[in-house]
């Protein structure tokens, strides 16, 4: 059954790239169907892939060789929540390691331009408990690049005692 409503990524030619470190990084993720154009269109010829159908972190997504026009920017992102540090570390670690670059508050952006959020769970329960819990966490996540657990919880460990 076709998603009634998806995310569809455009690319400039490496759709089939993108999905395939996608698959390879991200736990539940697939490559579902590789679709090839029909006939010549702007940015491509007969038979070049034009859209692959995939499951990313058990969401459907469709990525579309678009062409050079469009570009991703951090206006949208994916936020992946992780279990703990080990998990944490190794999406961030995968997408650094490709040739992203790391930004700020558990941020980073891929190879292709696409922005993640890497964020533990951790971080959003101490955030929604609020009062100083919540200013101590968000004050030390400022400071941070991928989020560091043990550091968000030595920031708050004095006030939840």
């Amino acid at each position: 059954m076709t998603a009634r409503i998806q995310p569809c990524l455009c690319f400039d030619g490496n759709a089939e790239q993108a999905a395939r470190f996608y698959a390879e990084t991200f736990a539940d993720t697939r490559i579902d169907a590789i679709h090839h154009a029909p006939g010549d269109y702007p940015d491509g010829h007969q038979g070049d892939v034009l859209t692959i159908e995939m499951t990313l972190l058990g969401m459907p997504f469709l990525l579309l060789n678009g062409g050079t026009e469009f570009r991703f920017g951090q206006a949208v992102s994916f936020q992946v929540a992780t279990r703990d540090q080990a998990e944490t570390d190794r999406y961030w670690n995968a997408i650094i390691d490709a040739g992203g670059k790391p930004s700020m508050c558990g941020w980073c952006t891929d190879l292709f331009g696409l922005s993640w959020q890497i964020t533990p769970t951790r971080l959003t329960e101490l955030m929604a408990q609020g009062g100083e819990v919540a200013e101590r966490a968000f004050e030390a996540m400022m400071g941070m690049r991928r989020i560091d657990i043990a550091a968000l919880e030595q920031a708050v460990r004095d006030v939840q005692r």
